[in-house]
């Protein structure tokens, strides 16, 4: 069998039951944060709590506040890129409406691999009745701008800061490697089809990979393209801004571009370890580099909490929020199609 003569999935096919696994899922959040804050704990154990707590009363709420402020910058831009790719698919949603979409897929930001964030497509075939396949390059286009946005960020920073990093430029080529497959509709298509060849496996999902790549033609848009991708710099360059003024209050002014570095270095590479959202991978990947920096270990442990609190599980806060808010309008917008 071929991965051309795969059976697809029907558009409207029946609905296993749904069971309740909201509480499920808070445990396992709170379970990923207790096993990060546990971590940073022992370092600052070690280092003496005196010094530790020093660190952190040097912070003001009003700065704090501006930290938050810098990451809702960075989801707000990365938002409206969403809208910009769910446009130009042609999708019949509405700018809230996506931006709804968007922050809720961050209650699932902690899954292995961010697959959870798919539950953006169930909202979108539940409001617009369209199939995974439709909107699998919505997801994939996305994910791709994220990589090629960071892995810029990456190249100039490294190439700005008067710092090395090890491993930063194969990191920064290997996102920009997957960011051009996923954004070249007959190269990703051809590769799904080589790997099932080869492999065999996942027959389904590779059918459904391959169809998707095929939709991809709908962001081959130069102009839609350079958008998107100056909307995700803004957005993430807010985040290494954030970094570099938070070390900067802390007493440990490395050079905004330095900060930078570290800052996406230890979030691509968190990515790459599978770990879900990167947790322990970043945290430790940033902590390393700022002590090859010099920063003290009484310093750099308080930043990464911080500034993991204030990014990451800031992001996962506000889709918890929405997540509830997202479920019930899908249900209802799937109850009037139906009806």
């Amino acid at each position: 069998m071929t991965l051309s003569h795969i059976d697809m999935p029907q558009t409207h096919a029946t609905k296993a039951p749904v069971k309740n696994t909201r509480t499920r899922d808070v445990l396992i959040l709170l379970g990923l944060f207790v096993m990060m804050l546990g971590g940073l704990i022992g370092l600052a154990a070690s280092t003496g709590w005196d010094e530790t707590k020093e660190q952190l009363m040097k912070l003001s709420m009003g700065q704090v506040g501006l930290l938050l402020v810098l990451s809702l910058v960075n989801y707000g831009f990365r938002g409206m890129r969403w809208h910009v790719f769910a446009t130009r698919l042609g999708l019949p949603t509405q700018y809230w409406q996506n931006q709804r979409h968007f922050i809720g897929g961050f209650a699932m930001s902690v899954t292995p691999g961010r697959v959870g964030e798919l539950v953006r497509m169930r909202w979108l075939r539940r409001e617009t009745g369209w199939s995974f396949e439709r909107t699998a390059p919505l997801v994939l286009v996305d994910r791709a701008s994220d990589l090629a946005a960071m892995a810029v960020i990456l190249g100039v920073s490294i190439s700005l800061s008067t710092a090395g990093i090890a491993g930063a430029v194969p990191v920064a080529i290997l996102s920009l490697m997957a960011a051009f497959v996923v954004t070249r509709p007959s190269l990703l298509a051809g590769m799904t089809t080589r790997a099932y060849k080869m492999t065999g496996w996942l027959p389904r999902l590779m059918a459904r990979i391959r169809k998707a790549a095929k939709s991809l033609q709908a962001f081959s848009n130069p102009t839609v393209m350079s958008l998107a991708f100056v909307l995700g710099f803004i957005g993430w360059i807010a985040e290494g801004y954030a970094f570099h003024l938070l070390l900067v209050w802390m007493g440990a002014d490395i050079g905004f571009w330095t900060a930078a570095a570290i800052f996406t270095f230890s979030t691509l590479a968190g990515g790459l370890t599978g770990a879900p959202g990167g947790v322990g991978g970043a945290e430790a990947a940033m902590v390393a580099l700022l002590g090859l920096q010099g920063v003290p270990l009484e310093t750099s442990v308080p930043a990464t909490l911080i500034i993991r609190v204030t990014t990451l599980w800031f992001a996962i806060g506000l889709g918890l929020l929405v997540f509830p808010v997202a479920e019930t309008r899908s249900k209802k917008a799937e109850y009037a199609l139906e009806n």
